[in-house]
C-alpha cells in the first residue's frame, strides 16, 4: 500500500489540499497557502509535487509573476476518489491500516482543537455520534447523493468574514452481510 492512491490521499496535509481543490476552483500555491496557513511553504510544494506526480491534481495554467512561474492547480477528474481497483486489491490488513490512518487523523484534529486555551464544544458545534439507518442499496445511494448535494453548496466558501474551517468526516459501516452469516451457520 506504500504508494497506492489511497495512501497518498490519506496523508493529512495532502487530504487538506484535495479538500481545498474539491470545490472545483483552480488555485495557486499562494492561494492554497492562505487557506492552509499552518503548512510551511516548502511542505506545501513537496505535497503538491507528490499529488501532481500521482496525477491526483494537475497544472491547468502557468503564469509569469515577477520573474518566476506560478502554477495553478486543479483536482484531477477522479483525484479525490478511490477507484474500485484501489479498494478491491487491498488486503484486510491494508484496509485496517488505512482506516486507522483516517481515525488517527481525526484524533489529531480533535486534539489540536482541544489545545486551545478556551473552547466551547456546544458553541463551536462539535458533534460526534453514531446513527443507524435501515436502507436498501438504492435508498443508501440516494441518501449519499442528497448529502453530497447539500455539502457542495458550502464547499466553495473561502476563509474570512467570520468563517472558520469546519471538518465533517463520515464513516459508513454496514452490518455483516446476512449471506455471509448464513454460510457460516449452514
Amino acid at each position: 500500500m506504500a504508494n497506492s492512491k489511497m495512501d497518498l490521499i490519506m496523508h493529512p496535509i495532502r487530504m487538506r489540499i484535495i479538500q481545498a481543490l474539491i470545490a472545483g476552483k483552480p488555485m495557486t500555491t499562494q492561494q492554497l497557502s492562505e487557506m492552509l496557513k499552518d503548512v510551511p511553504q516548502a511542505t506545501m510544494y513537496r505535497h503538491l509535487n507528490k499529488l501532481s506526480q500521482a496525477k491526483l491534481i494537475h497544472v491547468v495554467e502557468e503564469k509569469q509573476v515577477r520573474g518566476t512561474t506560478e502554477k495553478v492547480y486543479a483536482l484531477a477528474a477522479d483525484g479525490a476518489d478511490a477507484t474500485p481497483q484501489d479498494v478491491t486489491k487491498m488486503s484486510a490488513d491494508e484496509h485496517r491500516q488505512l482506516f486507522m490512518k483516517f481515525v488517527m487523523g481525526l484524533v489529531g484534529d480533535f486534539d489540536e482543537y482541544l489545545q486551545q486555551d478556551h473552547y466551547d464544544l456546544v458553541k463551536d458545534g462539535i458533534t460526534f455520534r453514531q446513527t443507524q439507518f435501515y436502507l436498501t442499496d438504492e435508498e443508501y445511494k440516494q441518501m449519499l447523493v442528497d448529502v453530497r448535494e447539500q455539502m457542495a453548496r458550502y464547499m466553495g466558501n473561502k476563509p474570512g468574514h467570520g468563517r472558520r474551517r469546519r471538518m465533517m468526516s463520515t464513516i459508513v459501516i454496514p452490518e455483516k452481510n446476512n449471506a455471509d452469516s448464513n454460510k457460516l451457520e449452514g
